[in-house]
């Protein structure tokens, strides 16, 4: 993967599975019908200019006028594709995790997003914390805090109560990083 800002990095490994299928089914004229499935699921999901532009990518632009209107998650998305068709090399590894130590910048820049009233980083966050939330475990434990963070908590040990070890690291991390964007 190129080298890319550490929220983007998380977006592509997040969204890898869903990156490298569309390039692979786009590749292959007789997987048009499991492409229009998994873009149909795309726009179900709320992810609609996200699909134009990848509709637009089927019919072969590939300028950035394909991104016009794109949000940073969409744009971040799209631009993996983009690379990917040029080059498969460039795809992420749909099997690889996140990498932990990009979680941190990734969710407090959703978090201070999200305080600030953008409503699509607040989804965003609310569908991340569901997936946790059905994950169980230390997951569903972690998504107990991302609501009072965004609410504006910042008190540590109020917030890590109950936590497991890891889960407690990543809040600390997270909160280090929300007080270098709280003071910005």
């Amino acid at each position: 993967m190129p080298t890319l800002p550490p929220q983007h990095q998380q977006i592509v490994q997040a969204h890898a599975a869903f990156i490298c299928q569309f390039v692979q089914l786009s590749q292959n004229p007789d997987a048009r019908p499991a492409l229009e499935e998994l873009l149909n699921g795309a726009g179900q999901a709320g992810w609609t200019r996200l699909v134009a532009a990848l509709r637009l990518m089927l019919e072969g632009r590939r300028d950035p006028g394909v991104l016009a209107g794109l949000d940073e998650e969409d744009t971040v998305i799209a631009e993996a594709v983009l690379r990917g068709l040029v080059d498969p090399a460039t795809l992420p590894d749909p099997d690889r995790r996140p990498d932990a130590a990009y979680a941190a910048p990734g969710l407090a820049a959703m978090v201070h997003a999200a305080a600030r009233g953008d409503h699509q980083a607040f989804i965003l966050l609310s569908n991340m914390a569901d997936q946790m939330r059905r994950a169980g475990g230390e997951m569903q434990r972690f998504a107990a805090v991302l609501r009072p963070l965004v609410n504006g908590e910042r008190n540590a040990d109020r917030l890590s109560r109950g936590l497991p070890p890891r889960a407690r690291q990543l809040l600390l991390s997270l909160l280090e990083e929300l007080g270098r964007l709280d003071v910005h």
